[in-house]
């Protein structure tokens, strides 16, 4: 069985040379991963279109040749593809934003964006880690989703802790 992914919209920013400063190893580590998932992987989004919406908003799946672009019209193609990709539920809640998103003093900060992110990976049944690229919020957060059984892979860890110093973290 193939392993489950969730994609962060910075992976795919990323992937298409979208964010600023990163370092060409890391683009093309995020188009690396992309093309990865495109050939033999899986991925996991809500059932609701908000992860998929995201990536269309940013992107151009339809004229754009980058690798991010070329990924989402992937992911556009198979979410309804049980072989590949993982359509989760996920409720709404009025102060969480969703009702799988843990209910946690420690989390109260994060970035409701990326909610719905944490929230598919929690409501999914192998809880599928998130794969992340230069998101340097992302530093803070993991290792309280950890508590919960979410992985946050970073896959630019030199960008990302870079980038966190510059914001002041440590």
């Amino acid at each position: 069985m193939l392993e489950t992914e969730i994609i962060d919209t910075n992976v795919v920013l990323v992937a298409n040379g979208q964010h600023p400063d990163v370092s060409p190893g890391c683009i093309a580590e995020s188009a690396l991963r992309l093309q990865k998932i495109m050939q033999k992987g899986r991925f996991a989004v809500d059932d609701a279109f908000r992860i998929l919406s995201e990536y269309q908003n940013k992107t151009q799946p339809k004229t754009g040749n980058r690798p991010g672009d070329a990924f989402v019209k992937w992911t556009l193609r198979n979410n309804f593809n049980t072989q590949r990709c993982d359509q989760i539920s996920i409720r709404d809640h009025p102060e969480r934003g969703f009702e799988s998103f843990p209910d946690d003093q420690d989390l109260r900060q994060f970035d409701p964006s990326d909610r719905k992110f944490v929230a598919v990976a929690v409501a999914h049944p192998n809880h599928p880690p998130i794969i992340q690229a230069a998101d340097s919020k992302w530093i803070t957060w993991a290792p309280i989703l950890k508590r919960y059984g979410i992985e946050v892979e970073f896959i630019c860890e030199d960008d990302i802790k870079r980038f966190h110093m510059k914001k002041g973290g440590v």
